[in-house]
């Protein structure tokens, strides 16, 4: 990508996370953060093509690279010199024992140049069983072979223990790589986690909403339901107790005074429309037509008093 350039949407976007993940720290970056981010995407971008897969500037990495070699080099010598030192050290312990434990006189022990002539023969040979037992312990199959089947083994072990060893790395890198995968998945499942729980409350909230005048009105029904239940068992303990309070004979009582009164109440209204005949015709006399009034206010007010007589006596039997 030329330096002018920004990462397109399509382009640049697998680019940009293999630089994150391999590259780069993990710095968990969605979609969205690249897309909103442009300049930082090209950052990202253009700090890939100098750092190598380590992190490292690549000139850094050269000399890294330059100074492991030359490590390699000086640890393989001293390594030589190691052993070749312990193995002489080894023989020289086993031949002071040797000499403590036997009857050897003074001028044996000082026998130097026979020592020298056998030792370059004797670390042979103590190399030769060490380099055997390490192949046996690589390989317990080989210790049943011949000497010559085994050193042809020990020829090829180095070989072996490097491929080995680069098995191991390459599988270490594919951990890593599955562990970076892994935390991705991980970041991601964790925001679709984070979206489904939105949606499912504002679900929640909408259907609520929606179910609640429902739930209203049924709640209103059943309490207009529940009222008009009320007021027909009031109305039937009313009627109990009416019931308990009044017995048959008692009711036939009242009906009988309430026969006379609506009775009474027929002839005072016959009474009361002839006295208002008469008051009409006799309007223009004067005293005469004073106590004609009281006479019908009198009237009037007896025909009255028994209506309501009447009336409470229909409320009783209602």
């Amino acid at each position: 990508m030329a330096s002018g350039d920004f990462c397109s949407p399509g382009e640049g976007m697998e680019i940009l996370q293999q630089v994150c993940s391999k590259q780069l720290p993990p710095c968990n970056l969605s979609k969205e953060d690249l897309l909103q981010n442009p300049y930082f995407s090209k950052l990202l971008l253009n700090l890939s093509q100098h750092v190598d897969e380590s992190g490292l500037s690549l000139t850094l990495a050269k000399e890294q690279a330059q100074a492991w070699k030359e490590v390699r080099l000086h640890k393989t010598t001293w390594l030589r010199s190691e052993i070749l030192h312990r193995v002489i050290q080894e023989l020289l312990v086993d031949y002071y024992v040797k000499i403590q434990d036997t009857n050897v006189t003074s001028e044996d022990k000082k026998d130097f140049v026979w020592m020298r002539a056998r030792l370059q023969q004797e670390v042979e040979e103590q190399l030769k069983k060490k380099c055997f037992t390490l192949l046996c312990y690589c390989d317990p199959n080989s210790d049943a072979d011949s000497e010559t089947v085994k050193a042809a083994k020990v020829w090829k072990l180095t070989e072996v223990l490097v491929g080995e060893q680069q098995q191991c790395q390459d599988a270490k890198s594919q951990q890593k790589e599955q562990m970076l995968l892994l935390e991705k998945k991980s970041a991601a499942y964790s925001q679709v986690l984070l979206r489904c729980l939105t949606l499912l409350q504002r679900l929640l909230q909408e259907h609520r909403l929606k179910t609640q005048s429902e739930l209203d009105r049924i709640n209103a029904q059943y309490l207009e339901v529940k009222c008009g239940a009320m007021i027909l068992k009031l109305r039937m303990e009313e009627l109990k107790i009416l019931s308990d309070t009044y017995t048959v004979e008692k009711v036939e009582v009242h009906r009988l005074i309430r026969d006379r009164l609506e009775g009474a109440i027929h002839l005072q209204e016959q009474d009361m429309e002839k006295s208002r005949q008469v008051l009409n015709s006799y309007e223009v006399l004067g005293e005469e037509f004073d106590r004609l009034v009281k006479e019908y206010t009198v009237l009037k007010q007896a025909t009255e008093n028994k209506r309501w007589a009447l009336q409470e006596f229909s409320k009783v039997y209602r």
